[in-house]
């Protein structure tokens, strides 16, 4: 990824000294189990631990494999280059390429999830700190974009929190999925390594034996994981389309933190544009981008190919440095929010009453009219809000068929705002149970 898009901690997690730092710990462990076993010498085993030190030359692995086409092979001769020839000769001993790669990318995966982890914790902790304090900010609740009934801004924040929250568990789900390695050799048979190896290798490693492998860890388990990245952007772009929506000029009801000295547009001086969650929205799509590949890495031919690798170089860092990144600049958004509570009752009140209109229909219904004449009878007065410009209760309130039915106390007591606050502790207890 871009610098731009980029922060260092998982960056770190898949430059070159990391992989070949975790392709030599694989290698120095799966050389102690090799000598416990007495299939290789123990003081080889320990030479190999010399590099632990040691900064591998990435340039002169990059030469090697200018040469031999093969960065495993490429990365050994360099290993062979700092602990000797003599003691290099027992290492990778039954050991096949896919061990090194597999296992280590499950590391990256793993590492790069535990960050994501804590990035979803800051997410969550701004999220409910915002629900609370405006845990009773009336604003307008809206479907199809149209206004519906009334809502408050706490709730918005109690839904997104709630989304994020099992985003998180899925997150876990999936760190699990991948957390396995494998040193089973060629075609996965061990048959020239003993499985005690690999249960070692993956012991030292923070992971756990893939049950059967074929040379290769099943990839439906990085589908998995990939499509989970997936989801969790999918929520991202979600949030980030309401903020945009509330930060409309027609509706400014929150708006992204503009700080002193911030221009807008290069044309326009007066702009204050949502530009953190617009480039949320399109951080969401590269994020989503590695979906596809990943699955279409699970189908591949017999014991292994490496159809999937070229992808898997691609996606691994740039999925997970893109979600890092958009992770966190989505809780600065929701932390810095500016929120607007009276522009919220105004428009609420641009349609003079009329987001009341189902309580009217429900106290027509309970005062004995048919449910059809009763939406009858409300909407055609609703109708002349819309159309005409005039005032809900004024209407309903000289409507001969309505009054019929109903009291002008009983009308009048159909538009009180409280009304529709009245659970919002019990969803809170819900959402924020734990």
């Amino acid at each position: 990824m871009i610098p731009r898009y980029s922060r260092p901690d998982m960056v770190a997690i898949w430059s070159p000294e990391t992989k070949f730092r975790i392709w030599f710990e694989i290698e120095a462990h799966a050389c102690d189990a090799q000598a416990q076993l007495g299939v290789i010498p123990a003081q080889s085993a320990a030479a190999v631990w010399k590099a632990r030190d040691v900064e591998f030359d990435v340039a002169r692995i990059d030469e090697i494999e200018a040469v031999t086409k093969h960065d495993v092979i490429a990365f050994l001769t360099h290993l062979a280059e700092i602990i000797g020839h003599d003691d290099a000769r027992f290492v990778h001993q039954g050991m096949t390429s896919s061990d090194v790669l597999d296992t280590t990318f499950n590391v990256q995966l793993v590492r790069a999830a535990d960050l994501l982890l804590a990035d979803l914790d800051a997410l969550l902790d701004a999220l409910k700190r915002r629900a609370i304090e405006h845990k009773l900010t009336i604003r307008m609740g809206r479907s199809h974009g149209i206004h519906a009934e009334p809502t408050t801004m706490g709730l918005t924040f109690a839904r997104f929190h709630a989304e994020m929250k099992r985003n998180r568990d899925r997150l876990v789900a999936a760190r699990a999925e991948v957390a396995t390695g494998a040193i089973s050799g060629a075609v996965g048979t061990f048959a020239n390594i003993d499985p005690a190896v690999e249960a070692h290798v993956c012991a030292q490693m923070g992971l756990a034996p893939e049950p059967i492998s074929t040379q290769v860890i099943p990839r439906d388990r990085h589908a998995m994981f990939f499509a989970t990245l997936g989801v969790i952007a999918s929520s991202i772009e979600n949030i980030a389309i309401e903020i945009r929506h509330m930060q409309r000029t027609e509706v400014l009801e929150a708006e992204e933190f503009f700080s002193k000295g911030q221009k807008g547009s290069s044309a326009m001086p007066h702009k204050r544009n949502p530009v953190l969650t617009e480039n949320l929205t399109g951080l969401a799509r590269l994020v989503r981008m590695s979906v596809i590949p990943a699955l279409e890495n699970v189908a591949l031919w017999h014991e292994r190919d490496i159809s999937h690798s070229s992808v898997e170089r691609m996606i691994g860092p740039d999925a997970t440095v893109t979600l890092d990144f958009a992770l966190a600049r989505l809780t600065g958004v929701i932390d810095k929010l500016v929120v607007y509570p009276d522009s919220m009752i105004t428009n609420m009140n641009k349609f003079r009453g009329l987001i009341h209109s189902q309580r009217v229909l429900l106290a027509l219904t309970q005062a004995g009219v048919s449910r059809e004449d009763a939406y009858t009878l409300v909407q055609r007065n609703a109708m002349k809000v819309w159309e005409q410009g005039r005032d809900f209760l004024e209407e309903l309130l000289g409507d001969p068929d309505v009054r019929a039915a109903l009291s002008e106390e009983e009308i009048r007591s159909k538009f009180d705002l409280a009304y529709h606050t009245k659970h919002v502790e019990t969803i809170f207890a819900r959402v924020f149970s734990e």
